[in-house]
């Protein structure tokens, strides 16, 4: 055989082998694009539902709101935990017992014949899907490291956690119409199917950080932390600011992470590294997360709100209305992180993500009682979608890139606490100034008018949507001034390849 021949066979073998390899790293993107699904939905599946399951199960209006605070609590509490397991044992096993708790879960929660049944199974999603979503986040920043792969990766992991939340208002008014509130429970349970067997198959053990050890003190200080923050904001929502059950677990809840950053700097092995926020980009970028969070509730809360009490919508009208704004974020995700990120850099993108979110949201205020969908509603949606497509994906992208390999899961556990707190914060923020809004309208008008009772909640709303409109504002004034000029640079050390 001649020295060409062998050169030839040798170069044929290298060209199929990252072939393989790459088609491997897209079907564990859609493993773990399918999982993140999961987890994103039931942020707001459920919501939907809960008329029916109160009147199935029996439960007061003032118990309601556990139902979605319970997941919320365990969840924002447990991530960085999650996190740092799936980096001292690994995030292949880390991820298919996220996934199997969460089905089972799911399917306690679906088979729920009391308030105190379905409580506790929204409760263990969350500690479940603490351990699953920084898993999957990790996953893709250990998997793809060439910098056009990675930015099109993130682009879909991106877009599905920013569409995540209409796709659950899509699905769960669907599955409530069509079948039953229980599904959308159920669902889950399918989908962690194909999702653990895609894992089982794909992916391939890897320990990062297999030396480390797990930081005890600072895991109690930021769970018990988190936990304070997201408790104090959602009893704003049933209490009010002067209650105790609100200020006092936020000043809480503050002076725990406080002691927590303090500790992160004096013991050897800390559960979240001040190198991870520490970075400009980096942690521009978690704020970036924090407050597209926050802003976000204001389209889905209160829009739900307008679409099915003002213009009259079903669930499933409800869930379907907010697809276009699904696909402007899908496309601005791919245009964001794959065209314009690796050319200009973030300090352009993001902050012009964030003005057009706000522009879009100011637009938005202009609803009215007799609006009509398609002129008033739609191409806004369309446009804050598109704002935000290029806000998320790239601030998941820059928050998680370039860190050391053995700090991948806890960087991905800290995206994801920054998104659920900054939902925490929206929620109560906006609930607050929104029914402020309606009860200040109301004074010196007779409340029994029902054109006046309609014009009230349409001064919530448009309260709701300004604040966030100044949110996406803020965030762009942030991101200008925070993110560096130019493109990131990316390290070539940082977070491998898993080994195949």
């Amino acid at each position: 055989m001649s020295q060409k021949t062998l050169t030839d066979g040798t170069r044929a073998g290298a060209d199929k082998a990252p072939a393989a390899a790459s088609a491997k790293r897209w079907w564990i993107l859609a493993v773990v694009a399918l999982a993140q699904l999961m987890v994103v939905l039931d942020a707001t599946i459920v919501n939907i539902a809960l008329p029916s399951a109160q009147a199935d199960l029996g439960f007061s209006d003032g118990n309601r709101q556990w139902i979605v605070t319970a997941y919320a609590l365990s969840f924002a509490s447990l991530l960085l935990l999650g996190g740092r397991i799936a980096d001292l044992f690994g995030r292949k096993p880390a991820f298919l017992v996220g996934i199997v708790g969460f089905a089972l879960a799911s399917a306690l929660g679906g088979a729920s014949t009391s308030f105190g049944m379905l409580v506790t199974a929204r409760a263990l999603q969350g500690v479940f899907g603490a351990l699953l979503a920084p898993a999957a986040l990790s996953l893709l920043n250990t998997t793809f490291t060439d910098a056009r792969e990675r930015a099109r990766a993130f682009s879909v992991y991106g877009a599905i956690a920013g569409a995540g939340g209409a796709v659950g208002l899509l699905l769960g008014g669907f599955l409530t119409d069509a079948l039953d509130w229980r599904w959308t429970l159920f669902v889950n349970v399918p989908i962690a199917v194909v999702a653990f067997a895609g894992g089982w198959f794909l992916l391939t053990n890897h320990r990062d950080a297999a030396n480390a050890k797990l930081d005890v003190p600072g895991t109690v200080l930021v769970a018990a932390g988190l936990f304070g923050v997201v408790y104090g904001f959602s009893n704003a929502e049933s209490h009010d600011w002067g209650s105790p059950l609100t200020w006092g677990f936020l000043l809480a809840g503050g002076l725990l992470l406080v002691a927590f950053t303090w500790w992160q700097t004096r013991t050897a092995h800390p559960l979240l590294p001040l190198r991870i926020l520490l970075d400009r980009d980096r942690g521009a970028s978690f704020i970036a997360v924090l407050i597209s969070g926050a802003g976000m509730f204001g389209v889905f809360l209160f829009l739900t709100y307008y679409l099915q009490l003002n213009l009259g919508f079903s669930p499933t009208k409800t869930g379907v209305a907010f697809l276009p704004m699904v696909g402007a974020l899908m496309v601005a995700a791919q245009v964001g992180t794959t065209g314009l990120l690796p050319r200009i850099g973030p300090k352009v993108v993001i902050p012009s993500g964030f003005a057009i979110a706000a522009a879009g949201m100011a637009w938005l205020t202009d609803i009215g009682v007799g609006s009509d969908f398609a002129t008033s509603v739609l191409p806004q949606l369309i446009v804050i979608g598109f704002g935000l497509g290029l806000v998320m994906p790239p601030a998941m992208q820059l928050a998680t890139g370039g860190v050391a390999a053995e700090d991948a899961g806890v960087a991905s556990a800290t995206v994801n606490a920054m998104q659920q707190v900054g939902g925490s914060i929206g929620t109560a923020l906006l609930n607050t100034l929104a029914a402020s809004a309606a009860t200040d309208y109301l004074v010196g008008r007779d409340p029994r008018d029902k054109l006046v009772q309609a014009q009230a909640t349409i001064e919530s709303y448009t309260t709701a949507f300004w604040w966030s409109a100044g949110f996406f504002a803020a965030g762009a004034v942030i991101a200008l001034v925070l993110h560096r000029r130019g493109v990131p640079e990316q390290d070539p050390d940082a977070a491998p390849v898993v080994h195949m």
